[in-house]
């Protein structure tokens, strides 16, 4: 009877070890990934029909909101003793933060081996250690990039276009894929239509003679010392300049031609010349 009385005592024991195994089991499961189980502390039928909305719809907010089982006890610690809930602990304000990079790592890192990922993930956060809160808003569960963020860092640069509605460093910088160096003209002419598709200058960037980020525009200067550095040994051109004429006062911006205006520009000072003697090659 001794013996069978162990044995009675140990298969009791082994099922309430079982059964507390099997509870904490479940236990754990319904807290780290049943979204219900948020909803014993919070209302968030709101928060629910915002991120069905958003791009983490198929997210469970254990996976951003991650509670351990540490936060877990002192959460229930804290309600036992005083009644109420307690104050909002890591995983409602840090931990979501800590947690973009377990889902976007491949497209962060990716970027710096493989531009066409994400650059500028690869730039600002692998290599300038920039938090995501840093360019990124939290609200309503999508994480819109904060387009006034770039000017926190990047306050020596003046924004063109500042004075239009709505115009951010975004709207011209791409941030995601790697682009040229310069910004395509195809981001330009989006503002400023128009432009001449064809001629001398229709393939160049607007950056090699505009910059954007300070309020300049190009001068006789500009062309003379950056491009045109021996124009003014070709024909008349050397003349024209020591008389204090302008470049743009004979070619008109982005077409740059003057043969259709000629009679009429020449004519301001001398007869008219056939354009073609101007220079050796027109």
């Amino acid at each position: 009877m001794p013996m069978l009385s162990d044995n009675i005592k140990g298969f009791v024991l082994a099922v309430i070890v079982f059964s507390l195994f099997l509870y904490g089991y479940r236990y754990y499961q319904y807290s780290q990934n049943d979204p219900d189980f948020c909803a014993s502390c919070h209302v968030i039928q709101d928060s629910y029909i915002d991120i069905q909305q958003s791009r983490h719809k198929d997210v469970i907010c254990q996976k951003c909101h991650e509670i351990g089982i540490i936060e877990q006890n002192k959460r229930l610690g804290t309600y036992l003793a005083t009644g109420k809930n307690p104050i909002s602990l890591a995983h409602g304000r840090v931990t979501p933060w800590q947690k973009c990079r377990s889902c976007h790592e491949e497209a962060i890192s990716q970027g710096a081996v493989a531009p066409t990922k994400s650059y500028g993930h690869a730039k600002h956060v692998l290599d300038k250690k920039i938090e995501c809160k840093i360019c990124h808003i939290s609200a309503k569960h999508g994480f819109k990039p904060d387009e006034a963020a770039c000017l926190k860092c990047h306050a020596d640069k003046e924004v063109h276009g500042l004075t239009v509605d709505d115009f951010s460093c975004l709207k011209c910088h791409r941030y995601s894929k790697r682009e040229v160096v310069m910004t395509p003209r195809g981001k330009c002419t989006i503002c400023h239509p128009g432009l001449p598709d064809k001629g001398a200058m229709a393939t160049f960037s607007c950056h090699y003679c505009h910059r954007p980020h300070i309020k300049e525009k190009p001068t006789s200067r500009t062309c003379t010392s950056e491009c045109h550095r021996s124009q003014l040994t070709i024909g008349q051109h050397g003349v024209h300049t020591k008389k204090g004429i302008d470049c743009m006062t004979c070619h008109k911006p982005h077409s740059w031609t003057v043969k259709e205006q000629a009679q009429a520009l020449c004519r301001k000072c001398h007869a008219y010349k056939d354009p073609r003697s101007f220079v050796y090659i027109f």
